[in-house]
């Protein structure tokens, strides 16, 4: 079964991997402490758990205090989340895994519950009118503040700061999340972004703090180590709707991105059903492999038969899966050998302690590896 496309290695950039098998980014609010740093004895075991997987993605890390919107979350800005996540990437690597850090910040989708009652940062004053998940629970969305140039400025070299100290904590590269509705998405969109500077308008604007980050990034990090991620067709979730400009807004910043040497570039298919949301391109990966000269990687609702399928066609290089990594830790093996994957329990995703992290059977691992007691 190591014929299988999605067993087959590739290299990304500087990164020698040895399958297409990508653990997405998934947040799972287990930073349960004040410093919002990776907990020994949880973290570590979680992501080595799953060091079989060509790379590893990491939850997403906010970059600074200014970029936190969930509750939980472990960040990659001050000295203990360094030595945090250095624990994480010693322990993959000594598993013989290889993994990447995913810099985060999630501008209106957060709350003054997170920032002394300061309103969170976005591109506009537009309320999401969505909800932020608080240590009080959930609540609804407010009027964020419109970033002004100084904010913008200080938030690009906290992305700068942030992949510094990735570099430091061991990781083999960092995953920009462009995605889902967050900051950078925020700026892409013209119903979240109505601003009139340099910024904002024209779709070569509403790219420009992306690249700004990217151009900035690359200074302390090798572009080859970098990944970047997007969701094109992303409507109707955290307030995003398409327009007219939307989908030209992605053709430009792919087509851009083939002026840089990225590990890779990370496209989500759509969430939900588009097939009636006017401007939505529905399928993402055979959009844009031909614009996207570099490699290519796909994710949202594959399993081992859709992977396969998608490498085959040559619509992307990788699959990255999220929801059977949660509950398959061994989810290569099961690939390599027909077994079938275990189901996740969603009601343990946000929760404290192992249940539901660290605490699923590698069934199949345990088969390859007589009297394993993993």
């Amino acid at each position: 079964m190591k014929s299988q496309p999605l067993l087959q290695p590739i290299k990304i950039g500087a990164t020698q991997l040895e399958n297409r098998v990508v653990m997405a980014p998934m947040t799972r609010s287990r930073a349960n402490n004040p410093e919002k740093k990776p907990t020994v004895g949880m973290h570590d075991i979680y992501y080595s758990q799953r060091a079989s997987a060509g790379l590893i993605i990491t939850e997403g890390s906010q970059v600074s205090e200014e970029a936190v919107g969930y509750v939980y979350t472990a960040g990659i800005h001050s000295e203990a989340q360094v030595e945090g996540w250095k624990k994480v990437t010693k322990e993959v690597h000594a598993a013989g895994g290889k993994i990447f850090i995913q810099l985060w910040h999630v501008g209106r989708m957060s709350h003054p519950d997170f920032h002394d009652g300061n309103l969170p940062l976005a591109p506009s004053a537009i309320n999401p009118e969505s909800k932020s998940y608080t240590p009080e629970g959930f609540k609804e969305t407010v009027t964020p503040k419109a970033m002004t140039l100084e904010d913008i400025e200080r938030t690009i070299q906290d992305f700068t700061n942030a992949a510094k100290n990735a570099v430091e904590a061991g990781f083999d590269g960092i995953e920009i999340h462009s995605s889902n509705g967050y900051l950078f998405h925020q700026f892409f969109n013209g119903t979240s972004n109505k601003r009139t500077d340099n910024y904002g308008g024209s779709n070569e604007n509403r790219a420009r703090f992306l690249f700004d980050v990217l151009d900035s990034v690359k200074k302390v990090i090798p572009e080859n180590r970098i990944g970047l991620r997007l969701n094109p067709s992303l409507h109707g979730i955290f307030g995003m709707t398409m327009d007219e400009d939307t989908i030209p807004t992605f053709d430009y910043i792919i087509e851009k991105l083939n002026e840089y040497d990225l590990a890779y570039l990370h496209l989500s298919e759509p969430f939900n059903d588009v097939s009636d949301v006017e401007f939505a391109e529905p399928e993402i990966a055979k959009r844009y492999r031909p614009i996207y000269k570099g490699n290519l990687m796909i994710s949202t609702g594959f399993n081992q038969e859709k992977g396969n399928a998608v490498l085959e066609r040559g619509d992307a290089d990788l699959v990255s899966f999220a929801k059977l990594y949660v509950s398959n830790p061994d989810l290569v093996e099961r690939f390599e050998m027909n077994i079938p994957t275990s189901e996740w329990d969603e009601d343990t995703f946000y929760t404290q302690g192992i249940e539901g992290y660290t605490d699923y059977e590698a069934k199949a691992r345990k088969e390859m590896i007589p009297n394993s007691e993993l």
